[in-house]
């Protein structure tokens, strides 16, 4: 099966008598970025969370790196809905992002002085050290997110794997986290998002998987992030105006000159 970094195959979820993912199939390119993107309700978010193990699955095989996914969670990294989580919670930002080293040191394991000096990097490689000792329920949206990016990134993952990381968030956070994601990236990480901002796809990401419960297409941005691909996904749910956004008519070519008559 090879070594990629992720590899479904005949992924199938179901909610009831419905599938909400069916027979799914996708390939993640190491050292890339892929956007997993589709119409509201295509299953994007239940296919991360099937991969990861967070929503039962029907059928359907996952590799993680060539190998079975309960031996290769260390690898992982996950970022959730932000609106999945409790803010309620009373936990300081530090305290968060610390959790992201217990594989390494245990549930009941020490952190060390070198531990706490990580968790101290990751909060600045956001932009967040200023707020390390406020409690989550204390931040914006925005800072939110940065904080649990941060909390993937004590884990020092090979696969960051990432629910709508943009969503609900400030243009300075959405670019301080994609400034962070693009250097994973230059570092060798792969990155998997579920996104649904079209007009950033060309800019944010290398790859795309197309999806409404089946998979509609695979791979480079030019490949399969197309008109005929985005129209096939969305139907009439796209906007005429962004479609000429993403995708500007090519201006006609001028008629040719003809000699005027002669007089």
């Amino acid at each position: 099966m090879g070594d990629a970094p992720l590899r479904v195959r005949g992924l199938t979820v179901s909610y009831g008598a419905s599938p909400a993912v069916f027979s799914a199939d996708m390939t993640v390119a190491p050292g890339a970025m892929t956007a997993i993107i589709g119409p509201n309700g295509a299953g994007k978010s239940t296919l991360l969370k099937a991969v990861l193990g967070i929503v039962p699955r029907v059928s359907g095989q996952i590799e993680v790196f060539g190998a079975a996914l309960e031996r290769q969670r260390a690898r992982i990294a996950y970022v959730p809905q932000r609106a999945s989580v409790d803010w309620d919670f009373p936990t300081r930002v530090i305290d968060v992002v610390e959790m992201g080293l217990y594989r390494r040191v245990g549930l009941i394991g020490r952190l060390t002085r070198q531990h706490r000096a990580t968790a101290g990097d990751c909060l600045a490689r956001v932009g967040m050290s200023d707020f390390a000792t406020r409690q989550i329920g204390q931040l914006s949206g925005g800072q939110q997110q940065r904080v649990f990016l941060a909390r993937a990134l004590a884990q020092g993952a090979d696969l960051y794997m990432l629910d709508e990381p943009f969503a609900g968030v400030d243009a300075a956070t959405e670019k301080a986290i994609i400034d962070v994601l693009k250097s994973l990236k230059d570092e060798g990480r792969t990155i998997l998002a579920v996104h649904h901002d079209l007009s950033t796809v060309p800019d944010y990401f290398d790859r795309v998987f197309v999806i409404n419960k089946s998979p509609v297409a695979e791979g480079t941005v030019a490949q399969a992030f197309t008109q005929d691909t985005l129209q096939q996904a969305y139907g009439g749910r796209l906007a005429t105006g962004l479609l000429d956004q993403l995708f500007p008519a090519t201006p006609a070519a001028a008629a040719p000159a003809f000699p005027a008559r002669p007089s």
